[in-house]
């Protein structure tokens, strides 16, 4: 847990924060790229991969949100820009965090019911399946899947602007709000 006092984030939301990029980056790419392997074992395997990604993504997701509740995020540290800034930012940056976690839920949630509608059992983890509650119906799962891929495309982009803002802060504002989200920066307040 970070300090009330602390203008950083904890090591916790860090490690929340990183894993769920690196986890996002991958499951886009294996889903994006996946269809484009020779049909067989590589597919498979990496159609396997990408929704036990997405099942990992849905429970860290859960688990981060809750973790937020718990542990708010540190004020934002004002720049020379003044208070007219963090008025007009502080909203829309609340606004993009909220925007993101909800995708965060929903692009596994389509991805579930999108295996579903194809008639397939939901894999878990190689331990156990679910089995698909309706049986197989192609136009919904047409339609799933578009869905799927469009919120995963707007999730991955709003990612990339979210990165830009914080880049944004970094080079032009000169404040800290991207350097208390890296790994190695360090807070004495912080966790």
């Amino acid at each position: 847990m970070k300090s009330p006092t602390s203008d950083a984030y904890g090591a916790i939301a860090k490690t929340f924060h990183w894993a769920m990029v690196l986890l996002v980056v991958v499951a886009w790419a294996s889903g994006t790229f996946g269809d484009g392997l020779s049909q067989g074992a590589g597919q498979d395997n990496c159609l396997r991969a990408h929704v036990w990604i997405g099942l990992t993504v849905l429970a860290l997701a859960a688990v981060r949100i809750t973790w937020r509740i718990a542990n708010p995020p540190p004020k934002v540290v004002p720049t020379e820009f003044g208070r007219w800034l963090i008025e007009w930012t502080d909203p829309a940056s609340r606004t993009m965090h909220y925007v993101l976690y909800v995708l965060l839920v929903v692009v596994p949630a389509f991805g579930i019911a999108l295996l579903f509608a194809r008639g397939h059992p939901l894999p878990l983890f190689g331990l156990a399946e679910i089995r698909s509650p309706w049986p197989a119906d192609k136009a919904s799962a047409r339609n799933l899947e578009t869905a799927h891929e469009i919120l995963a495309n707007l999730l991955v982009i709003l990612a990339l602007f979210h990165m830009l803002a914080a880049l944004l802060h970094h080079w032009v504002f000169g404040d800290n709000t991207l350097k208390r989200m890296l790994p190695h920066s360090r807070n004495p307040n912080a966790d």
